[in-house]
């Protein structure tokens, strides 16, 4: 994925490309069949010396037939909460060109409760994604030794 910005002497406008490249072809994507299968990518794409220190928030797109394009990182914060940019997240999603968004974040505290926080910021993902169609499949969250899922637990 690149966005090239260019701007032009004349009309002092700046030109906006999108285009997307990925390096890894259909066959060979993983596919997520699972809140479980989704927890594992995660973890395995996760700095797991950050898990239990820092909460970060990540999004995996994927494509309409759950085959993951990609991993984006969203937001990084402190010990106990990470404020997460909805204009950014939807960015990467359409750059992205997905059919479907797993959400993830991990709770440092060790934690598997949802807050009330992890809930509202589920529910406006789930509204911005309705203008584009896509769908918010899960909303995981990470700790050291275990994860919690919206959607296992009904919350999407």
């Amino acid at each position: 994925m690149e966005t090239v910005i260019r701007n032009f002497q004349d009309n002092q406008v700046a030109e906006i490309k999108l285009s997307y490249s990925h390096k890894v072809k259909p066959p060979l994507m993983p596919k997520i069949n699972s809140s479980q299968d989704a927890s594992r990518l995660l973890r395995e794409n996760w700095d797991e010396d950050n898990l239990g220190f820092i909460e970060e928030f990540k999004v995996m797109l994927v494509s309409r037939c759950n085959k993951v394009i990609g991993i984006c990182n969203i937001a990084r914060a402190g010990k106990s909460c990470v404020t997460v940019d909805i204009k950014l997240l939807m960015a990467a999603a359409i750059k992205g060109n997905c059919a479907g968004l797993i959400l993830s974040h991990n709770h440092p505290s060790g934690n598997l409760k949802s807050s009330e926080q992890d809930r509202r910021l589920t529910g406006k993902v789930k509204e911005a994604c309705k203008l584009f169609d896509i769908t918010v499949l899960v909303h995981i969250i990470l700790i050291e030794e275990s994860y919690y899922s919206f959607a296992d637990e009904g919350l999407i």
